[in-house]
Formats: C-alpha cells, structure tokens, sequence
C-alpha cells in the first residue's frame, strides 16, 4: 500500500476549499482518508494563513515513507519541513538527464 499526502476537495462550485489528507494512493480524490492534517483555502488572501497544518503528523508521516504531492511539498517546505527524495524519482531524473 503506497500512502500519499494530497488535497481532498470540499467546499462549493466556484469556492474551492481542501483538507490536506493523508490516503492510499489508489483511493479516489474525494475518498476516504487515512488521517486529515490540515486544510487549506485557496480564496483566502492572508498570507500564512490560507493554510494550516499539523506539522507533528506530517513529518511522522514522511517518516513512514508518506509520499506529498507537489502542493503539498510547497506547503511542507513554506513551513520548513524536510522531503526525503524519493528513491524512484532520482532514478528517473539520472534517466533524463543520462538521455
């Protein structure tokens, strides 16, 4: 089971609003999550403060081999956190550059 860090959409038509969710990556967009670590509020024109996570649990959770979309690793490293890289994307980026 491969877990992933991403945006579940919620909110209403033309006012988007997402919850940053940890799931299977094999779950739908809108699906079930494992844990929720936050949200974020894309309308919302305070910066800081468009989005809020649980810092604590999102590290655990890179830890455990969790891997974040790339909003979400723009969110993880505003707030400083550190993203292993993964092993199969250094893999494919020595590929291109060898090409």
């Amino acid at each position: 089971m491969a877990v992933v860090l991403r945006l579940k959409r919620m909110g209403r038509r033309n006012r988007p609003y997402y919850r940053i969710c940890v799931m299977d990556s094999h779950t739908r967009r809108d699906g079930r999550a494992i844990e929720e670590l936050g949200h974020y509020d894309p309308i919302n024109p305070e910066k800081g403060r468009h989005f809020d996570l649980n810092e604590e649990r999102a590290k655990y959770w890179i830890a455990q081999g969790a891997q974040p979309s790339e909003t979400v690793t723009s969110f993880l490293k505003e707030r400083g956190i550190e993203i292993p890289v993964n092993r199969r994307k250094r893999l494919r980026a020595n590929k291109k550059a060898k090409s």
